[in-house]
Parts: C-alpha cells; structure tokens; sequence
C-alpha cells in the first residue's frame, strides 16, 4: 500500500511548526530544503503552502536587497488567530441580531398583509445568513487544530446562531402555513412563487 501523502493542512501546521521552532529568517530555498527534510514537506510544494501562510498573515516576508526572506514568531501567529477568531464571534453575533430582526419583521408581515416584494427580501435574507453561518463554521474549523479552547468558545456562540437560525425555519414554516390557509393555495405553488427549496429544514 502507498504511503498516504500529507494534506494541505497538515502541511501548513508543519510549516508553522518550522518557524516556530527555529525563530529565524529564511529564503525560499532554506525553507524548501528544510521543511523537506525535517517536516515531510515534499520541495514542489513548499512555496504554494509558504504562499498561503504568507497570504493568512501567519508567516512575514520582507524583501531584502535582491533577497525575500520570511520568518514567523508564535506570539504573532497567535495573535493573529485570536483576531481572526474575535472577528468571527462579531460576525456571528451581528447574523443573531439579523436574525432576530427579520424574525420580528416576519410576525409585521403575517399581521399586516405585506407585500410581495417585503416577502422576498425576507426570505432572500435568510438565504444570506444561512450562506453566512455555513461560511463561519469552515473558517472555525480551520481554527480548530491551532487553539482548540478559543475554538470551543466561538463555538458556543455558534450554537447559538443555529437556535436563531432554527427559529427563523420556523417563521418560514409559519409563513408557509399563513400563506396556504389564507389564500387556499398548495404549498409546492409556495415554494416555487417565493423560491423557498423544497428541502429546507432545520439546522443540524
């Protein structure tokens, strides 16, 4: 059986190992020759995963006369993950608040009739945010493996945004109900006038 090789994550967890480690500057060559022998790292891959880093803020460059060196310390990668987490949690709190919004903006609707162009940009909304939160739970995850504690915290919070997001399912379903027993009209007609999927559901 073949040796199964190292995935585009574990490669930039080494990488970060390397710097870390070493706390010095290097050239691109330093790096491919020595993340290939100490880290696994195959050499034609070491500047695409350098690249990356470079491109997250995890690893500086600074060109140097004719030379481009790159270096990491842990307190600035660290700092940088706790900024990146910080400004998921602000995400996530402000799709709660939408959520909440266009939840009472939803009980307006049902009481008083709106129009169909308020309709659609309600549902067209809880498209934005479910697109959102499916975003936020990718880039947590990627945050998980560097600070598994500050990653369980935003992870409350994230729980969280699916409870709103499950109360916003159910408005839909209420909507959906309001609209069937109001205008006598099947619910597939519903789902294809304001573009609802057939499979919405609850959160996971």
């Amino acid at each position: 059986m073949s040796k199964r090789g190292l995935s585009a994550d574990e490669k930039r967890k080494r990488m970060m190992d390397f710097f870390h480690e070493k706390q010095d500057f290097f050239q691109l060559k330093d790096i491919e020759k020595l993340c290939s022998q100490e880290k696994g790292i195959t050499i034609q891959t070491v500047k695409d995963v350098l690249a990356s880093l470079v491109d997250d803020g995890l690893v500086e460059s600074e060109k140097i006369g004719t030379s481009i060196y790159y270096w990491s310390l842990p307190s600035r990668a660290l700092n940088k993950r706790q900024e990146s987490i910080k400004k998921i949690e602000q995400e996530l709190k402000n799709e709660k608040e939408k959520s909440e919004s266009y939840k009472k903006s939803l009980a307006n609707f049902e009481t008083s009739e709106d129009d169909e162009e308020k309709r659609d940009k309600l549902l067209d909304e809880y498209k934005d945010l479910v697109d959102k939160r499916q975003k936020l739970l990718k880039e947590l995850e990627a945050l998980k493996e560097n600070d598994p504690e500050t990653y369980q915290k935003s992870l409350n919070t994230l729980t969280e945004c699916k409870k709103s997001c499950n109360r916003w399912v159910e408005n839909i379903f209420s909507l959906k109900s309001w609209l069937k027993n109001k205008f006598r009209i099947d619910e597939s007609v519903i789902n294809k006038q304001f573009e609802i999927p057939d499979d919405l559901d609850y959160v996971e």
